[in-house]
């Protein structure tokens, strides 16, 4: 694994390097995915079906065959091990708790004038989520894109996850049944976005989408932006751990890999101003890659990714976290708090020595759909407030509406816009 430190004369340049990564631009994948959707708008459920017996090698021979109901999604969660079930039911009543604390209302006042200002909260109609089912399944991916928008009041949720080779964990559909997903649809990759983006015969157009995917997600969900809502444009996972003061180092070491072992882009970073901590974590890493299924994932990562940080003191970790604006920072320290407060740009925090990134990811309650790629700087957790729309409220009075009628129609004149200005003079009654 890489070593850094904050005194290499050329740190600067090693750490954007270290940390360049582009998701979506490449120019053929954009050709490849703009030509995927381009022949789902015009053939519809007749391409998607094509496109699945593609790339997925699913046998189905027609549309009806990729579509689950509730009654199929209620019996894989009624089938499931009773372990399997409390613990995923303990995940879905905290994750829906958490967001139910989100859950914005409307507001309103009347100014001085008599006029009534106000702001109207609107669920969105219908979302689509999109649910990974490639290298791994995550049924955790399921609960928070499905809940925050049950919670919220959306009307319709429609998911997609691809089912290689017809083969479902069935894990996934019993969180879809346990968040309130009303039909799912056994698609995925860029004809799966291009189907919930312009809707086909059988698969309903929707507002926004939301949820993690591949490459060809994110430029398909990128491409398709304008047309419906999109969540982000997400990038490989990451996770920094800063630590100080007495840790264990396995403890650490399995932290960075818990990210490592996502896929072989995602990113890993160790920072602490303890070298000889420093050397303990890589050995940790070392000794404990090869008792992982997926080592040959999480090597390739921690090779490529990976770095191992040496900082001076607290400020320069503080500084270097804001300039990276990881996905998830742990703060593996005595005082979490002290350090939080200059935290200014992380998707996640994590305080203290017993809160692994991990249990953020499953049951914790906050979002795991995080800004990735330094996004955090100017983008949020995935939340309810990402399945409503807020609608401004203006209600004038006859007495209010003339003060503000007589300044609309100078400025409208001083932007050359008669219209406007008359629109408002008569209001004003001159």
């Amino acid at each position: 694994m890489r070593r850094l430190s904050t005194q290499d004369a050329d740190f600067q340049q090693q750490l954007d390097a270290l940390l360049a990564f582009e998701t979506v631009n490449d120019p053929e994948l954009v050709r490849t995915v703009d030509q995927i959707i381009a022949d789902v708008r015009a053939h519809g459920d007749a391409q998607v079906l094509a496109l699945t017996q593609r790339f997925d090698q699913h046998p189905a021979q027609h549309i009806d065959e990729l579509v689950l109901h509730a009654d199929q999604l209620a019996q894989a969660f009624a089938e499931l091990p009773d372990d399997v079930r409390q613990a995923l039911e303990l995940a879905a009543e905290r994750i829906r708790s958490f967001h139910q604390a989100q859950k914005q209302d409307g507001w309103q006042y009347t100014d001085a004038l008599g006029n009534v200002l106000g702001q109207k909260v609107t669920p969105l109609d219908r979302v689509g989520i999109y649910v990974p089912g490639g290298k791994a399944s995550y049924p955790s991916s399921v609960l928070m894109n499905a809940i925050p928008a049950q919670v919220a009041g959306v009307g319709e949720i429609i998911m997609v996850v691809p089912a290689p080779n017809g083969e479902l964990n069935p894990l996934v559909l019993a969180a879809a049944h346990l968040s309130g997903v009303h039909k799912v649809f056994t698609i995925g990759g860029a004809q799966a976005v291009a189907a919930l983006a312009y809707g086909t015969q059988s698969i309903p157009a929707v507002d926004k989408i939301t949820g993690p995917g591949n490459r060809f997600v994110a430029a398909a969900k990128r491409a398709v932006f304008g047309q419906v809502g999109i969540d982000m444009i997400a990038g490989p996972s990451e996770i920094l751990v800063y630590a100080e003061g007495k840790n264990n180092p396995a403890w650490l070491a399995m932290d960075l890999l818990s990210q490592a072992e996502h896929d072989e882009v995602a990113q890993s970073i160790f920072i602490t101003s303890d070298a000889a901590l420093l050397d303990q974590v890589d050995v940790a890493i070392q000794v404990q890659l090869s008792s992982l299924p997926r080592q040959q994932i999480a090597r390739t990562s921690i090779n490529n990714r990976g770095a191992l940080i040496l900082v001076q003191n607290r400020q320069e970790a503080l500084d270097l976290i804001n300039k990276i604006a990881p996905e998830h920072l742990e703060l593996c320290m005595d005082d979490p708090e002290a350090m939080a407060e200059g935290i200014r740009h992380a998707g996640a925090i994590f305080m203290g020595r017993h809160t692994p990134e991990a249990i953020g990811d499953y049951c914790a309650g906050p979002n795991h759909v995080l800004p990735t790629s330094g996004t955090a700087r100017f983008s949020s957790p995935l939340g309810v407030y990402d399945f409503q729309k807020r609608s401004s409220i203006i209600h004038c009075s006859p007495k209010g509406s003339k003060p503000l009628a007589q300044a609309a129609d100078i400025l409208a004149m001083q932007e050359g816009l008669d219209a406007h200005a008359r629109s408002a003079r008569y209001r004003a009654g001159e």
